[in-house]
């Protein structure tokens, strides 16, 4: 059914670390369990394939003559009724039937006209086929419910309207959706579900959500959904908990299945029946709506009993092994990741982990977990308390982000509020805070990963921070959305934040540095800070100084020639001073040890320069 690849311990200690290498005998542990569960499929259920279609008979179907079948799991219950408009909710005219294995069904003839006791509403279907998997995502996060200006819920027809275009303009070539899987509690930032199987209704019907993913497939933009599997919301009217009377229907019972600083419900992975559940989940987001993947949310609080509570992990392997390990839950997720690339090759899913679990992102063969890629979800809180260089596992591709949903407001504060416009003359804290705006941006996008991520309005520095509305704030939806009509408004400096994130997409995108080998850092001066470091036949210098500016300052470089300006941060359409014209030629001479560039480097500035023959 699969191989693994590690065969020998002495081809493993050549391709791990030698003390990874004292933990292969778990490494292989963990696989055999792996590929006993991919057994048991085969042997149980015809195989993965057929296991992971349980949501066609499972839930509410239509049968060729207009007949319903609803089938459920509930294997603690002592009845089962239906109830609902089709029969005025009276709660005991529509019992189930009891089946084997705690499963119940029942079926439901149709009207006297032949039509179905319940209707099925969504009549959509996409017109546009999934675009390929791209070179390295560029990702806009965004959260259907904030895309108005306007203080309410947004809809999916908002976005398609008002936001779609942006994404397209902005050169992002993926958008992952939050939120969308139905939660009662708004606030919860959609992280609190209660039915898995349904689209959040208060952003509109269904097929307004597949009309949202057909029209960004339309404009080459793949969709990736916000999948929490790691835990459910602990609701008992609307939710799973105590589904079928029990607290062990889908969780774990007693205090192993609750999360002690989420107040929400822990799936038991070891179930066969959770199992059918959750990968029949993925499945179904997948072919009901034409998803291209998922970011896992919480995979850290999967991954160990202890759910990363209290925890800080400082990189020793023996963290990652051993008894504090569900290893239930790491065979989860290597079923589903195994699973996705199966059946869908151009599938993407990317794991939010902050304990950098070693091979999370290792192909399964190789005794990984399959994940494509894992959020580095450590760098925003470093770009708020100093500048990190060393973000991540090797062999882990990475999201790199650079801040959570308001980095500008750090920046800038109460003057965002004041003094930007471009009709007066910039302050000094909106000029130091647009400059490094824009050198976080372009260092975190180029410098340390496979991949970028960018939440919704901040890529033009959207000037308030989010809360939802809850009793604290008085249900006020004043901070719940985002202000996408200041980058519209002409004299207002948000217009050059959002040109230069426009830019610099572009410019990832012509060159693909996201795509090419790490970055290599030939300048690291903290008296000077100064940085610089090639990658993709690029080279990044960024000047982070608040006063100094230095001319002919010495770079070194990998070939002598002339360098040309391909993107730089202080012109003036970017909120900059141009005082560095983006025509600028940059000559070497040759060196002792390497070829020298003098560049001249004013304040908080940031240029991408590329070698070009001298005839050029």
């Amino acid at each position: 059914i699969a191989e693994l690849h590690i065969y020998t311990s002495s081809f493993v200690s050549h391709i791990l670390p030698l003390s990874l290498s004292f933990f292969l005998a778990l490494l292989f542990s963990r696989y055999r369990l792996f590929e006993e569960c991919l057994a048991r499929l085969e042997k149980a259920e015809g195989g993965f394939d057929q296991f992971t279609r349980s949501y066609q008979s499972y839930g509410v179907h239509r049968r060729s003559d207009s007949t319903l079948l609803l089938k459920e799991w509930a294997p603690g219950a002592q009845a089962l009724y239906l109830t609902g408009d089709f029969n005025a909710w009276e709660k005991l005219s529509h019992p189930f039937t009891p089946k084997a294995f705690g499963k119940w069904e029942l079926s439901l003839p149709p009207k006297p006209d032949g039509s179905p006791a319940i209707q099925h509403l969504s009549k959509l279907k996409c017109q546009h086929r999934r675009p390929p998997q791209p070179r390295c995502p560029r990702i806009y996060e965004a959260h259907v419910g904030i895309a108005s200006p306007r203080e309410e819920i947004a809809s999916y027809k908002n976005f398609i309207l008002d936001v779609l275009p942006r994404v397209k303009d902005l050169g992002y070539n993926c958008l992952q959706l939050m939120a969308v899987m139905e939660h009662a509690y708004y606030a919860s930032f959609g992280y609190q579900v209660t039915n898995f199987f349904a689209a959040s209704s208060r952003f509109g019907t269904p097929d307004d959500l597949k009309a949202l993913v057909d029209r960004a497939h339309s404009l080459g933009i793949i969709v990736l959904l916000d999948m929490v599997h790691s835990h459910a919301s602990s609701n008992t009217e609307d939710g799973l908990n105590y589904f079928d009377g029990t607290d062990s229907c889908f969780f774990h019972a007693g205090p192993r299945g609750e999360h002690s600083h989420w107040g929400s419900r822990l799936f038991n992975y070891s179930s066969w029946e959770v199992s059918r559940f959750l990968l029949s989940n993925l499945r179904w987001w997948m072919d009901e709506y034409g998803f291209d993947g998922f970011r896992f949310d919480g995979v850290t609080s999967m991954l160990y009993h202890h759910h990363g509570v209290g925890v800080s992990f400082s990189g020793s392997y023996c963290e990652y092994f051993g008894m504090q390990v569900d290893e239930d839950a790491v065979v989860h997720l290597m079923l589903s990741n195994y699973i996705l690339h199966k059946l869908y090759p151009d599938c993407i899913t990317i794991a939010e982990d902050v304990s950098g679990m070693p091979g999370l992102c290792r192909p399964i063969q190789e005794g990984g977990l399959g994940f494509d890629y894992r959020l580095a979800m450590a760098v925003p809180d470093k770009w708020i308390q100093k500048k990190s260089l060393g973000w991540g596992r090797s062999g882990n591709p990475l999201v790199l982000w650079c801040h959570l949903y308001s980095l500008a407001f750090w920046l800038m504060d109460k003057e965002m509020y004041t003094n930007m416009s471009a009709l007066i003359t910039m302050t000094p804290v909106i000029d130091r805070g647009m400059q490094l705006h824009k050198l976080i941006r372009l260092l975190t996008h180029s410098l340390g990963g496979e991949g970028y991520l960018n939440f919704m309005g901040n890529e033009f520095g959207h000037p308030e921070w989010l809360d939802f509305p809850r009793k604290g704030n008085e249900e006020s939806y004043r901070y719940a959305r985002r202000q996408y009509n200041l980058v519209d408004t002409e004299h207002l400096r948000y217009r050059q934040l959002y040109a230069f994130d426009r830019d610099m997409n572009q410019t990832e995108d012509k060159y693909g540095w996201l795509s090419s080998g790490p970055a290599v850092v030939s300048t690291l001066d903290q008296a000077d800070k100064v940085i610089v470091f090639e990658r993709a036949k690029l080279l990044f210098i960024f000047n982070f100084h608040p006063s100094a500016s230095f001319s002919h300052y010495r770079v070194a470089v990998q070939h002598a020639g002339k360098y040309k300006i391909q993107l730089n941060s202080d012109e003036v359409r970017y909120g900059g001073h141009g005082r560095i014209q983006s025509d600028t030629e940059f000559f070497t001479e040759p060196m002792a040890f390497r070829n020298q560039l003098h560049s001249f480097l004013v304040i908080r500035i940031a240029i991408e320069v590329k070698h070009t023959n001298i005839q050029n």
